[in-house]
């Protein structure tokens, strides 16, 4: 996970590969939870999952930072969320993530002052962001 090296220093805290995978497949069968795939020409490129007005999870691969999936990948997630009848969604990014909140930050999030903690080790510190749709 070289976008989460800063959160979770690998020579200490691996990032917990296992627990979050059970996580997710949890969450896949989860019918409150929409799960989508980002496809280019039949191949896997990133990965989106919404519950509610939550932006649950997102990301793309490493091949494509910098080339306006995300951002094109992101917009098609909350214009489905606002067709659900959003209309504030909220998000959580580690604090040291500077690349994704950048990216968020660019898209008209903002942050709420709300912060949490996450359940692996060590415990790295989430950020709470909101965006009108």
């Amino acid at each position: 996970m070289l976008g989460l090296a800063d959160v979770f220093p690998q020579d200490a805290y691996p990032f917990p590969r296992d627990d979050i995978s059970a996580r997710w497949l949890g969450e896949i069968a989860d019918p409150a939870i929409q799960c989508f795939v980002v496809d280019v020409d039949g191949v896997v490129q990133g990965f989106a999952a919404i519950r509610g007005d939550e932006f649950l999870h997102f990301g793309v691969t490493v091949e494509q930072w910098g080339s306006g999936l995300a951002r094109r990948a992101h917009d098609e997630v909350l214009a489905r969320m606002r067709h659900a009848g959003v209309r504030t969604a909220w998000l959580r990014v580690f604090a040291g993530n500077g690349r994704g909140r950048r990216f968020y930050e660019n898209l008209g999030w903002t942050l709420t002052g709300e912060r949490s903690l996450t359940s692996f080790p060590p415990y790295p510190e989430l950020l709470h962001y909101a965006r009108t749709l």
